[in-house]
């Protein structure tokens, strides 16, 4: 069975900076776009980031320029560097990766458990 697991987050002041990383695991798949995405509460849950298998990205335009997605293809891993952080920011972040399982002959769109980041204003 393929699962993300998510790591990182936190509390930071604003204007600090956390990393979070995701690492799909399993056998037998492959994985195309992994990506970020958060919910605060009350709110619905949004895109962060995307990055497809290639390295094209795409983000939301509320973390332009202090975001930055990447990717270590060869071990599944996504990473979502977080600078300049603001109390807007606060909510829950959600790995997702979009792929393929080979074992089960499925396509998959998984979801990590989530990962609380807190900036304090």
């Amino acid at each position: 069975q393929v699962q993300l697991v998510e790591s990182g987050g936190g509390l930071v002041q604003a204007g600090g900076s956390l990393r979070l990383s995701c690492a799909a695991s399993g056998s037998a798949f492959s994985i195309n776009a992994m990506g970020w995405y958060r919910q605060a509460p009350g709110k619905q849950r949004e895109l962060v980031a995307i990055i497809s298998s290639g390295g094209s990205t795409n983000y939301a335009d509320s973390v332009k320029g202090r975001f930055t997605i990447s990717r270590y293809n060869a071990q599944n891993t996504t990473y979502l560097q977080m600078n300049s952080l603001k109390a807007e920011d606060t909510a829950v972040y959600y790995c997702n990766a979009k792929g393929y399982d080979y074992s089960s002959y499925i396509h998959l769109n998984l979801w990590g458990q989530g990962t609380q980041v807190t900036v304090s204003s």
